[in-house]
Parts: structure tokens; sequence; C-alpha cells
């Protein structure tokens, strides 16, 4: 009798332990089937990680096995759902350069458009995969049949539902089991972190929180008070050839005079003729470039927008304005050039929409390419910039934004020539000296570049400014900004965001311009000494620069010069939050948008509320300039190239995205996650 109850005793505890590893088990097994077939292998993941996952898939699972009572038939679809989205993340990765992001939901009419031309081929891993998976389905139902689940088990699934959703509904708690996720190397995020939950904690990013009073009455206060703006239009020629480039990593530590370095590395810059030299702040500090590009092409401020959020990817998934858009409709070429990879920041798709006629990546380049550090050098990339002047069509004003790559990190390149060290200290730091290695060789690229537009034949302005400051030895950044990081004021930690930018013109410029200023403001310098109104929003900017010359994610600045963090309330509180309104309703105002407010060209034709005036664009811009201006908008008019060939394509729509290239597969990785 003992004997047959012992033996009872352990059939019913080996069916608990059985119905435990059917209800535990396929949630993680499910998980290493989704990482292998995106390429990620078991000892890349920490057991905190596969924990985390396995809860998350473990809901899906869960909510399965209490719908539809069978375990087997659940176990089943988990896996092809598991295997399902791992493949997304792989074909994805391959053709995009980033894995599926949960802003991509918002546009899976584009993603579906392009799928067409892409070669979905399964990989070793996938066919192995979907053969392991057809024998263990046939395995599982040999053995157990349908696996019906008594009510009870039903039951416990319910709240393990409950629970594993816990994580999903707050991705933050995925932190507590170590998940990370790393806004510059999506894909390695993925492979490390696992898909599910690097996916979930991108979620965080997605949240822009509404500012208060965002309605069409308020925000048409603020643009009565831009209506008070001055604008003067410092330009003594008519649309000229407009250059921007931002600079990879270009910084200027020599600024804050606490440097002696064998030899200067802005000479020819800093000795232009012609010229406006001044810094401007970035929001970011050694990585985020793409950052810097939206800050100064958009207008739009960091400030107001998630910790580590990437606008390129999560914004800017519609038509967006942009100073590309704005000289687009003042009849310029709009041409973008950046010598990495095609897709890095998804360049390749944010350009079009921000207004480019075409964008061209490194294997695009007509130039032969020299390289410092392992990257296209400043030399092949200006030389670049003159071949699309050499074939520009005569006459038609050319837009041409380039983003370079010589002066990115790391700066550890082993036998590099330190060309440039510290008088007293040399190869101290070595990471600081290969860097301003190469900032000195931007200097003498740059001289080239100038030398060609002083005598090329069409009027052109050219700006140069940096993304953000270098990533080197700490102790080097200490001694360039002469205090420890933990010592600093709130002026001196702003000083880690410091970044030059020079103006120059082959015909002249006012003698003065900004000597401190921030991205979001730039561009509308630029295109004050390039003679071009802007749109009203451009104005408010002018407007607010004007009390607030420098605002960042990390802080502002006021005309005295003093820094103010964002946690503080103060008498430019106010102002701040009506530039919040207005960014939040230019990027999710939705059918709210005032886009007369924002873009070059507007189709509404009702009176903008509160006003009482047209919601063209053309007609806000003539109430917001006064008169007295110094080019006024009625001469501005005038003055522009009429609907001849000299303004050929200005309202050309059909010619919106022609050369960009969005689709095919990527080349490899791209060259770094920040370029």
């Amino acid at each position: 009798m003992n004997q047959w109850l012992r033996r009872l005793d352990l059939r019913r505890n080996r069916a608990l332990l059985l119905q435990a590893a059917l209800l535990l088990v396929p949630p993680v097994t499910a998980f290493y089937l989704m990482q292998f077939i995106l390429g990620a292998y078991p000892w890349q993941m920490s057991l905190g990680v596969v924990v985390a996952n396995a809860i998350c898939i473990g809901a899906v699972y869960y909510l399965l096995c209490a719908l539809t009572g069978r375990w087997v038939i659940s176990c089943v679809l988990l896996h092809i759902i598991s295997g399902i989205w791992g493949a997304a993340n792989y074909f994805v990765s391959v053709y995009r350069g980033t894995p599926v992001l949960p802003w991509d939901l918002t546009a899976l009419g584009t993603a579906s458009a392009v799928s067409s031309s892409y070669d979905f081929t399964p990989t070793w891993q996938m066919a192995l995969s979907i053969a392991g998976v057809v024998v263990v389905c046939v395995l599982l139902w040999r053995k157990a049949g349908s696996g019906r689940l008594p009510l009870v088990s039903r039951l416990a699934c319910v709240v393990g539902c409950l629970l594993c959703l816990i994580p999903i509904l707050q991705p933050t708690r995925l932190g507590w089991f170590g998940v990370k996720t790393d806004v510059w190397d999506q894909t390695d995020a993925y492979r490390t972190n696992g898909s599910l939950a690097a996916f979930l904690r991108n979620t965080e990013f997605m949240e822009v929180e509404e500012p208060e009073d965002t309605s069409v009455e308020r925000l048409g206060q603020i643009m009565e008070q831009a209506k008070q703006t001055d604008i003067p239009l410092q330009a003594s020629v008519d649309h000229p050839n407009i250059i921007a480039i931002m600079n990879e990593s270009w910084a200027d530590f020599e600024e804050f005079g606490n440097l002696e370095l064998t030899e200067s590395v802005t000479d020819y810059i800093s000795s232009l003729d012609n010229a406006i030299w001044g810094h401007a702040y970035a929001s970011v500090f050694g990585a985020g470039t793409s950052a810097s590009e939206f800050e100064f092409l958009t207008g739009n401020s960091m400030a107001f927008l998630p910790s580590g959020s990437i606008p390129y990817q999560q914004y800017i998934l519609k038509d967006t304005p942009s100073l590309a858009s704005l000289l687009r409709e003042e009849g310029y070429e709009t041409r973008a050039f950046h010598p990495g990879e095609l897709t890095s920041w998804q360049r390749n798709q944010a350009y079009p929409l921000l207004g480019f006629d075409s964008f061209k990546c490194g294997e695009d380049m007509n130039v032969p390419q020299t390289m410092e550090h392992g990257y296209v050098s400043d030399q092949s990339d200006f030389e670049q910039i003159i071949w699309e002047f050499e074939h520009k069509e005569e006459g038609q004003p050319l837009f041409l934004f380039n983003v370079t790559i010589q002066n990115h990190g790391s700066y550890t390149v082993k036998d590099y020539p330190a060309q440039v060290q510290l008088a007293d200290q040399p190869g101290k730091y070595p990471m600081a000296e290969q860097y301003l290695t190469l900032a000195g060789k931007t200097d003498a690229a740059f001289r080239a570049l100038v030398e060609y537009l002083r005598v090329f034949d069409e009027p052109t302005i050219v700006i140069m400014f940096g993304d953000h400051q270098p990533s080197v030895e700490q102790g080097f950044l200490d001694l360039a900004y002469g205090v420890t990081q933990e010592q600093m004021t709130m002026e001196q930690y702003m000083g880690k965001y410091y970044v030059p930018f020079v103006i120059w013109a082959n015909y002249p410029l006012p003698g003065t311009g900004p000597e401190t200023t921030s991205l979001t403001f730039l561009g509308q310098y630029l295109l004050r000494y390039a003679g071009i109104a802007g749109t009203p929003y451009g104005a408010f900017l002018w407007q607010l620069q004007e009390e607030l010359p420098a605002l960042t994610f990390v802080g502002y600045t006021d005309a005295a010069g003093r820094a103010y963090s964002h946690l503080e309330t103060n008498d430019f509180t106010a102002r701040i939050e009506d530039y919040q309104r207005l960014q939040y309703n230019n990027l999710f105002g939705g059918q709210d948008r005032l886009a007369a407010f924002f873009d070059p060209e507007s189709q509404a034709d009702e009176p903008v509320a509160g006003l009482g005036i047209p919601g063209s664009t053309d007609s806000i811009i003539h109430h917001i300039h006064h008169q007295g201006s110094e080019i006024g908008i009625g001469e501005r008019k005038r003055g522009r190239r009429g609907g001849g060939a000299g303004r050929a394509g200005s309202r050309d729509r059909s010619r919106a995205r022609p050369d960009c290239r969005t689709s095919g597969p990527a080349r490899g990785r791209p060259a770094a996650s920040d370029v």
C-alpha cells in the first residue's frame, strides 16, 4: 500500500513538474529562437536579460493558453510569432541599418510601399529554426496531442499574463533586469538586450509631453507677438548659392584660453577676411550628430524632446519644414552630402522629408577618396563640394548641406602622427593630440574650399559649424576648460557644448555677427546674410534669440551671458514655454497644426484663428515683418526671380525626391553609430 502511494505521489509530482515546465520553458525557448534568427547567441546575453524577455514573451504565451486552453497549440503559435519577430528585425536591420523601432509602427504604409524591392531570402539560421520548430511540434503533438489545460491552469495563465504585462506597460522596470537600449547602435542593443525588451525600452522615447495650453488661440497670441519683430536682411546680392557644412566633432579648445599648443588648429579660419566668426551651443556632447542637424535645419530644439531621442528616426516621419524646404520654395536646388554610410541616422529617409532633392553618401562620391584615421578626409569631402559646384546648372541657386566625417572618434589609431601637441605636455593625451591634428587638417582643407569660391563666378555664402565637442581624455578636457567637471558652474558646464562657427561669402557681409548663439538659431542668421526672409516661425526664433541667445537641451543663456538650467523657474520661463508650444504644434499638432506659421508654402485658405489674417505664409510674413526692414518684404518679393527660367522648379513638387536613395541593402553597418 505504502509503495503504491509513493508511486502515486511520484506520478503527481512528475505531472506537476511537467505542467510547470510547459508553462515556464516555452517563453525562454521562444526568446532564444527569436534571438538566434536575429543573429544573436545565448552567451551574448545575461541571465537578467533572458528573464526580462521571457517575462514579456510570457504575456503572449499565457494569453494564448488562456484563450485556446491547449498548451501545444499555444506553444507552436508562440514560437511562430517569435520567429517572425526575429526575422522582421533581421531584414529591417539589413536594409535600413536599424531593427524595428516603436516609431516605425506609425509608418507601416511607407514600409509596405518599398518592401517589394527587398530580397527576403531566408538565412541559414531561419532555415534551421523552421526545421527545428516543425520537428518539435510533431514530437509534442505525438506525445501530448492537443494538450488540453484544466480550468485551474487556464485561470492561472490569466493571472500570469496580467503579471507579465507590468514590464510591458512600464518599460522602465526592465532596467531592473539590466535591460538597456543604445540609441546610437540599436542593432547591437537588440542582440545583447533582447529584441523584444529593447524594443519596449525604446518606447520611453516616443512620448513627448504636450505642453499646457496649446490651443489655437494661445498660439495666435504668440504669433501676434512675433509680428513685432524687425529682422534686417543683410545681403547685397539676391539668392546666393548656400553651402552649410556641419563638421564632425569640430571644436575650438583654444578659445578657452588654457592651452598652449605646438601650433594653432584654426590659423586660417580665424584670420579670414569678410567673415563672421563665433560660437554656438549644441545639445549633445561627444555623440549625437543627427540631433545637431535637426536643430540647425529645423530651428526646433532638443530641449523639448526626450533624453536620448533621435528626431530623424522618431519624429521626421512626414514632410517637415526645414531650411531645405524653405529654400526649395525660394527656387533653390537642395542637395545633401555625407561621405559615410547611406543609412546612418536614417538620413536616406529623413532628408527627402526635410525637403532635399537629392542625397549623396560615401559610395556616391565623384572624387577620389583620401582617408584620415579610417574616415573620408575633409580634403576629399570639400573636393566633392567643389565638384557639385562645377557641375551645377548655371544661374540655378544651389543649397548644399554637408555633414563631414573626418574628425569622428575614436581617436585611438595606432601610429597616427600627432602633428599637434600640448607644448608643455607632449604625448600625455594621445587621443586629444590625434583629434587636434585632425582639426588642423580641417583648417587646411577649408582654405582650399574658400580659395576656390573666391573666384567662383556666382555669389556664394558658406557656413561651417561643429556638431559637438569630441570625446577625448577627461584630463585634457579639464585642462582645456580650466576646471574639473565636478567643480563647474552652470556657465562652465555649458562650455562643454560650445562649438565654433564661421560664415564667409564671396560678396560683402556685415562686419559683425553673433558672438554666441545656439544651433537652433544659427540657421536664421544664415538666411539673413543670404537676404531671405524665412517663415513666421523663423521670425519668432529671431525674436527669442535676442532675449535668450542660446537655448539647448542642457540649459540656456541670457543676453548678459548668464546660464540657467531648465529645472529652474524665472522671468524667461514663459518665453521658453511659448517656444515649446510652437514646436509641439509644429511636430505633433496633427489637424490643429498651424501650417501657415511653419511651412514655407501653405495651401491654407482659411484665416488663422484669433488673428483675422489669411492663412498663407506670405500673408503672415507680411504682417510679421515691418516695412522698415533693410530689405522690406515687398521689395524682397519684387526682387525674387519671376516665374521664368530664373525660378525654375520653385513650385515644382514633382522633383521633390527624385534622387534620394531610400531602398536597397545597406553596404555593411554604419561606419560609426554617431556619424
